[in-house]
């Protein structure tokens, strides 16, 4: 017996397949993690000492091996001490007690450190931390 051809054509459903692709990609967006990148490149000091918790607001002070300071990662247009002081107080907003971290390159010159201590000093901070790089001890 032949067989008649057909008036109607196959239709291919592809509504499973969408849903496998849209749960693929809400999957990969859940488990990706995004690594923050910084612009600035600071070789920390080394140290041995115990890795420090806070829950207060953090500023933190970033000072390259030139003493080109970055509040929060945001490079100020110069190194005087008015311009560091005015950034540090917009990024403190309304925190009555805020952590100040200050990262320092271990060849940045010494003035560029004593300089944001002295800031830090003049708008009444007084939570104050040095980051180095932990020391693999063996």
């Amino acid at each position: 017996m032949l067989r008649t051809k057909r008036d109607t054509e196959l239709e291919l459903n592809i509504t499973p397949l969408i849903d496998v692709v849209f749960l693929l990609l809400i999957f990969f967006m859940v488990s990706t993690t995004f690594q923050r990148e910084s612009e600035i490149t600071i070789e920390l000091p080394e140290s041995s000492g115990d890795i420090a918790e806070s829950n207060k607001k953090v500023i933190e002070i970033s000072i390259d091996n030139q003493g080109r300071y970055f509040v929060n990662q945001r490079r100020l247009k110069d190194s005087d001490i008015k311009t560091l002081k005015k950034a540090i107080s917009i990024t403190r907003g309304d925190a009555k007690e805020p952590k100040l971290i200050i990262s320092a390159d271990k060849m940045t010159p010494h003035q560029s450190v004593v300089r944001a201590m002295d800031a830090a000093r003049q708008l009444g901070l007084v939570h104050l931390t040095f980051a180095t790089k932990q020391v693999n001890k063996k």
